[in-house]
C-alpha cells in the first residue's frame, strides 16, 4: 500500500465536491441499514433494562454486570470477523464478485469457534466476578446472568460475519429486518421470562438474558438462510473451494487479529469501568449501566457510519484509486460528528427524561441523569475515532489503529478513570469524564494517521 499519494492536479481538485457528494450519498444508504442492524442487538439490552428498572435496583445491577464482561468479549470477537466485510469490500472494488461467497464460507466455522470459546469463559462467570471483588450477592446473581448469555455467542457472532459479508456487498437490509424483527420478538419473551407471565416463572435479569439468547439464535439461522437460498448462484456462495477453511481463511483472519486487538482493548478498558462501579455500590453501578447502555445505543449510530466508511473505503482501496479513498475517510468523520453533536444536544435537554424511561425507581433516576448528560461531551470524539479506526481498517492498516486504542483506551481512560472516581471522590461523574478525555486522545491519533497515509 502507498504511503503517499500524488497530486493529481487541478482537474482532480475540482472534481472533488463531486466525489463529496457521492461518497455522502452512498454513505447515507449504506449507513441507515448498518445503524439499524448494529443498535439492533443493543436495544435489546435497553428494552432488557428498562423493562427490568421495574423489578429491583438489584436486578438491573445483576444484568448490566453481567452483560459487561460478555460484551467485552463478543465485541472482541466481532473484531477478529472484520477481515469478513474488509476483504468482501475489496473483491468487489477489484470487481472478483464470485470469490465473495468463499470469503463468507471461511468465516461461518471460525464465528462458531469463537462463540464456544466465549460460552466456556461464561461458565466461570461466578468465579471469575469474585475475583474482581464483587460481593457474593452480585457475583452469584451476574454470574447467572452471564452463563445464560453464552449460551447465545455462537450465533450472535454468526449473525454478525454473515452481517459482515452483506455489507461488503452493499447489501445490509436483509440483516436490518431480521434484527427489526428480533427486537419485536425480544420485548414478547421479556415479558415472559422477566415478570412470570403465560405460565412462566418470574426470572428477573436471567430472563432478560434468556430472551435476548433465544432472539440471537433466531437471527442467525434466518440469516444464514438468507444467504445461501436468496443468494444462491450469486457471488460464488455455494462454489466449492480447494483447501480447507482454516487454510483458507489466513488473509481475513490476520485482518481481523489487529481488529480483535483494538477491539478487546476498548472493549475491556471499558468493562474495568464497570468494575469501578461495582466498587461505589449497587445505586451507582446500575445508574453508570443505566447510563453506558443509553450512550452505547447511541455509539450504534456512529458504528454504523463507521462500517459503511469502512466498506466505502475498502471499495476505493480495492480499485487503487487513493484521492477517492481519502474523500471517503473524511466524509465519513464530518458526517458522524454533524451527526453525534445533534444528538448531544438533545441528550442535553432532556437528561431527566431519559433516566426516566429505564426506571421508575426515583433515587436510581435522580443517579442517573447527571451522568446520562455529562455522556453527552464524549459522542462526538467517541463516534469520531470509531469513524477514523474503520475507515483505516479499509484502507489496508492493521496495528497501528489498534497501538492507539491501546495508548488511548489502557494508557489514558483506565487510570484517569480511577484518578477521578476514587481519588478525587468524583464518584461515577469521573468515570464518564475519564471517558471523555481517552475519547478525545484517540480521535486526534487516529486522525492524524490517516491524513499520513492519504497526504496529497
Amino acid at each position: 500500500m502507498p504511503g503517499t499519494i500524488p497530486a493529481t492536479g487541478p482537474a482532480a481538485l475540482r472534481r472533488t465536491p463531486l466525489r463529496l457528494r457521492r461518497h455522502l450519498s452512498e454513505l447515507i444508504r449504506l449507513a441507515v441499514p448498518i445503524i439499524v442492524t448494529r443498535a439492533g442487538l443493543l436495544i435489546m439490552s435497553v428494552v432488557d433494562a428498562a423493562m427490568l428498572g421495574r423489578t429491583t435496583a438489584e436486578e438491573v445491577a445483576y444484568h448490566g454486570l453481567g452483560v459487561a464482561p460478555f460484551v467485552a468479549f463478543s465485541i472482541t470477537c466481532v473484531g477478529l470477523l472484520f477481515g469478513t466485510l474488509v476483504m468482501t469490500s475489496h473483491a468487489v472494488g477489484r470487481a472478483e464478485f464470485d470469490d465473495c461467497g468463499a470469503i463468507w464460507r471461511h468465516s461461518l466455522p471460525y464465528a462458531a469457534l469463537l462463540g464456544l470459546a466465549i460460552l466456556v469463559f461464561c461458565l466461570f462467570g461466578e468465579r471469575f466476578f469474585l475475583f474482581t471483588g464483587q460481593t457474593p450477592d452480585i457475583a452469584l446473581g451476574s454470574g447467572s446472568v452471564i452463563l445464560i448469555l453464552g449460551f447465545g455467542a455462537p450465533g450472535s457472532l454468526l449473525f454478525y460475519t454473515t452481517a459482515f459479508f452483506l455489507e461488503g456487498l452493499r447489501r445490509p437490509a436483509p440483516a436490518m429486518v431480521i434484527m427489526i424483527a428480533a427486537n419485536v420478538l425480544n420485548v414478547g419473551l421479556n415479558w415472559i421470562f422477566i415478570f412470570g407471565n403465560a405460565g412462566a416463572p418470574a426470572m428477573g435479569a436471567d430472563g432478560a438474558a434468556l430472551s435476548t439468547t433465544l432472539g440471537r439464535s433466531v437471527m442467525a439461522a434466518a440469516l444464514i438462510a438468507y444467504v445461501w437460498w436468496g443468494l444462491r448462484g450469486k457471488y460464488g456462495v455455494r462454489r466449492r473451494t480447494v483447501g480447507g477453511w482454516w487454510r483458507n481463511g489466513q488473509a481475513q483472519r490476520r485482518l481481523g487479529y489487529a481488529a480483535g486487538g483494538a477491539y478487546a482493548i476498548e472493549a475491556g478498558a471499558f468493562a474495568s469501568i464497570s468494575f469501578f462501579a461495582g466498587h461505589l455500590g449497587a445505586v451507582a453501578l446500575a445508574a453508570y449501566t443505566i447510563q453506558h447502555i443509553m450512550f452505547a445505543l447511541f455509539f450504534m449510530i456512529a458504528l454504523g457510519v463507521a462500517s459503511a466508511t469502512s466498506v466505502r473505503v475498502g471499495i476505493a482501496h480495492g480499485r487503487q484509486d487513493w484521492r477517492d479513498r481519502a474523500v471517503a475517510g473524511w466524509t465519513g468523520l464530518g458526517f458522524v460528528s454533524v451527526t453525534m453533536g445533534a444528538i448531544g444536544i438533545g441528550i442535553l435537554a432532556a437528561s431527566g427524561a431519559v433516566a426516566a424511561l429505564f426506571t421508575d425507581n426515583g433515587g436510581l433516576a435522580l443517579a442517573t441523569a447527571p451522568l446520562i448528560a455529562l455522556s453527552a461531551y464524549a459522542l462526538i470524539a467517541d463516534g469520531g475515532q470509531v469513524v477514523m479506526a474503520n475507515a483505516l481498517r479499509g484502507a489496508g492498516e492493521t496495528w497501528i489503529p489498534t497501538a492507539i486504542h491501546a495508548v488511548s483506551y489502557l494508557g489514558v481512560m483506565v487510570p484517569v478513570c480511577w484518578l477521578l472516581a476514587f481519588e478525587m471522590n468524583r464518584g461515577a461523574a469521573g468515570l464518564i469524564e475519564g471517558i471523555i478525555v481517552a475519547s478525545v486522545v484517540s480521535v486526534f491519533l487516529l486522525s492524524l494517521r490517516f491524513r499520513n497515509i492519504n497526504r496529497i
